[in-house]
């Protein structure tokens, strides 16, 4: 049997867009090598509605498991998709991008003696199994994982899968009754947030100010920030992966081949040196510069202006003098 099981976070009446991702590509995959998709949610009952769960069939889930319990921890969780695997067989466990995606994962492998590969960006059906590709070595490789055993555990990147809706069918809810651990009962949610920059738009504006390690720091970005809104109108800060994974700027802003791909009128790179998955994200752009400190940059041969100089200095100065145009 060759089913995937994917966990779906939810939160204020709505399902996680890397959660749907996830079942879109656990479906997709699973028809290839002749299996189903389904799906694990948790929490409170209310929040947790038969109309709600029933609309992950438009995604490609056959059946939810849906379990009584609290929402938004790992080892709750883990327990509900260790019981669904004994109970049903399933061959692969696919989690969307985001920290409780990883230790969810972490944890069912540990549970389940699995193997288990993360930061996936691609998963492909090989000789009737699943195989999962992960960059290593800066993304500038591919490594391919394939799963011995009973059970492989496949954890993305954030928005590596996309989010595809294959029809109107709804899916069959399977209510369970589970047994929680006690050491996953020891944790309680205090409260909890929206990620910083959730609202950015950078799919849809005109000016993008780009930001990358060469920034230097998060405050960095206040720079592009001020940039930005000098020009006015439809701009937008938007960054890069090692900028989003160094928690310097929102996960909403990365651009690139794991990120949003945007196509602006202007594309203005600071710090980025142009990495291909950096490139594959906004070469669409219609006019791109490019400051950079390193004349070698690869960003520069698909520049349409580049500028080699310290953006510390450039900045503020070219921020100055398109704010000194526009009140002219």
């Amino acid at each position: 049997m060759s089913d995937v099981l994917v966990y779906v976070l939810h939160y204020d009446g709505a399902f996680n867009k890397n959660s749907l991702g996830a079942i879109s590509e656990g479906a997709a995959r699973a028809a290839e090598v002749g299996g189903a998709c389904d799906a694990v949610v948790v929490g409170a009952g209310a929040s947790l509605g038969d109309d709600l769960c029933r609309s992950l069939g438009r995604y490609g889930a056959r059946r939810v498991f849906r379990a009584e319990g609290p929402e938004g921890l790992a080892q709750p969780v883990v327990d509900v998709m260790d019981r669904v695997i004994s109970e049903h067989g399933h061959r692969y466990a696919i989690f969307g991008g985001g920290l409780l995606g990883f230790e969810i994962g972490a944890g069912l492998a540990a549970r389940r003696r699995a193997g288990v590969t993360m930061e996936v960006t691609a998963v492909r059906a090989q000789d009737g199994e699943l195989v999962a590709d992960r960059p290593i070595l800066g993304d500038t490789k591919i490594s391919v994982s394939r799963y011995r055993g009973e059970l492989g555990i496949i954890i993305g990147r954030i928005n590596a899968f996309e989010v595809r809706e294959v029809g109107g069918d709804q899916a069959e809810v399977v209510d369970l009754s589970v047994e929680y651990s006690p050491w996953s009962m020891q944790a309680e949610m205090v409260t909890r947030g929206e990620q910083r920059g959730a609202d950015i738009d950078i799919e849809g504006a005109d000016v993008l100010v780009a930001g990358g390690r060469g920034l230097g720091n998060a405050e960095g970005f206040q720079m592009a920030e001020q940039l930005a809104g000098a020009f006015g109108g439809n701009a937008a800060v938007a960054a890069t992966r090692a900028v989003v994974d160094a928690g310097w700027y929102p996960y909403a802003a990365q651009i690139g081949q794991t990120g949003k791909t945007v196509s602006p009128k202007l594309y203005l790179a600071a710090g980025i040196s142009g990495a291909i998955q950096h490139k594959v994200g906004m070469q669409s752009s219609e006019n791109i510069v490019a400051i950079n400190k390193d004349p070698n940059a690869p960003i520069f041969e698909f520049s349409d202006l580049g500028v080699v100089g310290d953006l510390n200095k450039i900045l503020p100065k070219l921020t100055e003098a398109i704010r000194t145009r526009k009140a002219g």
